[in-house]
């Protein structure tokens, strides 16, 4: 009897518990230039999982290359240069966006314009692969809503 007791008692602690966090990717969107012979720019936010893992690449079929960057300032001057891989960490939230680490679309298709949805394709070490769509939005334009 009291087993039972116990176990019923129980119950709802079970239905509390979340499930680990699992590897993801959101949020993203990319940014058109105004001169369609300049890069794309990607912007989004990764979840880490339950453990760490690298990010190694991020690939699209509308562009011919993709490079992730960080944007630097140092006085007056801004930078942007190359990151290579990307760490990411257990339960970890990294934010790509403006003014900051970014993803470079080089050689974007000319067809792509605003309002279509593209996808993104991102490679961890751990063999797993996420795909995103994401809306395309014109130079100047404001960030999609959340």
């Amino acid at each position: 009897m009291f087993r039972r007791f116990l176990s019923v008692a129980l119950l709802p602690l079970a239905a509390c518990t979340q499930p680990p966090p699992a590897l993801s990717v959101d949020k993203g969107y990319i940014r058109l230039n105004a001169v369609p012979s300049r890069p794309a720019v990607a912007y989004f936010t990764i979840h880490g999982g339950t453990s760490d893992v690298t990010l190694l690449s991020v690939s699209t079929a509308v562009s011919v290359k993709s490079e992730l960057h960080e944007s630097m300032s140092s006085g007056n001057m801004a930078k942007m240069t190359p990151i290579g891989d990307f760490p990411v960490r257990a339960g970890s939230t990294n934010v790509f966006a403006p003014g900051g680490k970014h993803l470079m679309l080089f050689d974007m298709n000319p067809g792509i314009k605003p309002g279509r949805a593209v996808k993104l394709t991102f490679t961890f070490s751990n063999n797993q692969r996420i795909d995103l769509g994401v809306p395309t939005i014109a130079a100047g334009a404001p960030a999609p809503k959340e």
